[in-house]
């Protein structure tokens, strides 16, 4: 008897009862697509590595009978999850290959787990949803280059609905990681954020901030780890380009965005947001160039990879006091999140940044998904740009 089907005999014994603290759980695949190629290894990418599809230390073991299994580290709790075959180009899918959504499962009950695969998506075949981007988003670049990385990436734009019509209005710029799940549902790996519909219906008038020119960056695939953590992660064996990709949207991106379009281009009118790693990259971002970035949208931030570290980081290089920062989870997200995201409040808090400049939020429902944080994302941006707003006004009222 294999280990997996060990293990899933101890479930059948114990009728599923909660298991010792320490246990692991075996996450096993009993069947595959007849097309999965022998010589490809499959990931699990998840919330517990940082939705990593190339992870080495998150690759399943392929039995001699065509299964495949893992064994997940103890402690992860409750946790969403997708397999790969290397890259989000090369996700499980629906049997038509259609998009599906995040398994879940919570650790705490289970010995094993079992799976199978319907399908697998295809890298450049057509899109099979409909493509959801409003007419003012467009591709800057497919290959954009990050000199830092020695990598292309594709970054998108939206400009605002009157941005043609009022040849002398400047705007803020809020850059958005993943850039995939930005605007287009077509394109997403889990959900869009529908922030240009967001940005289409804002009010205009009264307290309602102005629309922003909104920049978004891919991600990177399975380079999405590594650039989205400082540090290298010796558990998660990603890691350590953080800084680089920073580099990259501080010194490269952002000149040629204020190069080419009517930009505010000082700190006020400036931000960055991201979910997940890209709420830990936005932090780090904040900390390196605070002139740079003044507005931050952190969501569902994956503090744990490097915690230690961006804490030391955080003593040599604050927060400006001007800066706002828009903190948002659900409670269960995972066991560590909700309180990291509250042990960084009380930093930034400790650094100057006072306490109206900090919005917290932790809705009972809240979940790692785009759809939370699409629905998150408007009181965000309000939060965020607000201020931005009435100085805009102001600015223009004085001519």
């Amino acid at each position: 008897m294999n280990a997996v089907n060990r293990l899933l005999l101890l479930v059948l014994l114990t009728g599923g009862a909660a298991r010792p603290a320490g246990a692991q759980t075996v996450l096993s695949i009993t069947r595959v697509p007849p097309n999965t190629p022998a010589a490809d290894t499959i990931f699990v990418a998840g919330s517990f590595n940082g939705w990593n599809p190339h992870s080495a230390a998150y690759a399943l073991t392929r039995n001699p009978d065509g299964t495949y299994h893992i064994s997940l580290p103890a402690g992860l709790g409750a946790i969403e999850y997708k397999f790969t075959r290397g890259s989000w180009a090369k996700v499980e899918a629906g049997p038509d290959k259609q998009p599906i959504g995040n398994r879940q499962a919570d650790l705490r009950q289970a010995a094993a787990v079992t799976h199978e695969i319907a399908g697998w998506a295809e890298p450049g075949a057509p899109a099979l949803r409909k493509p959801t981007a409003s007419p003012r988003v467009h591709v800057i670049s497919e290959s954009f280059r990050l000199p830092q990385l020695g990598r292309t990436r594709r970054v998108w734009v939206y400009l605002p609905a009157d941005y043609g019509q009022n040849p002398q209005q400047r705007y803020p710029v809020l850059y958005m990681h993943d850039g995939q799940n930005v605007f287009d549902e077509a394109t997403s790996f889990g959900g869009e954020w529908g922030v240009d519909e967001t940005l289409d219906h804002l009010p205009g008038a009264g307290r309602s901030p102005v629309p922003s020119i909104v920049v978004a960056v891919d991600h990177g695939n399975q380079y999405r780890a590594d650039e989205y953590i400082p540090w290298r992660n010796a558990e998660l064996k990603a890691g350590g380009q953080g800084g680089a990709y920073v580099d990259f949207l501080a010194l490269t991106l952002k000149p040629y965005i204020d190069a080419h379009y009517r930009t505010k281009p000082d700190a006020a009118h400036t931000g960055l947001a991201g979910s997940s790693l890209g709420g830990l990259i936005s932090v780090y971002a904040a900390l390196k160039y605070p002139r740079v970035y003044g507005r931050i949208g952190v969501f569902s931030p994956a503090f744990w990879v490097c915690n230690d570290s961006l804490k030391v980081f955080a003593k040599t290089h604050p927060a400006a006091p001007t800066a706002r920062f828009y903190f948002v989870c659900g409670p269960k997200e995972s066991e560590t999140m909700l309180p990291l995201m509250a042990a960084w409040r009380a930093e930034l808090r400790a650094q100057g940044v006072p306490a109206p400049n900090i919005s917290f939020h932790a809705p009972a429902d809240g979940q790692h998904r785009e759809w939370f944080w699409q629905r998150e994302f408007p009181a965000a941006y309000q939060f965020l740009f607000g201020a931005a707003a009435q100085e805009t006004r102001r600015a223009a009222r004085a001519k």
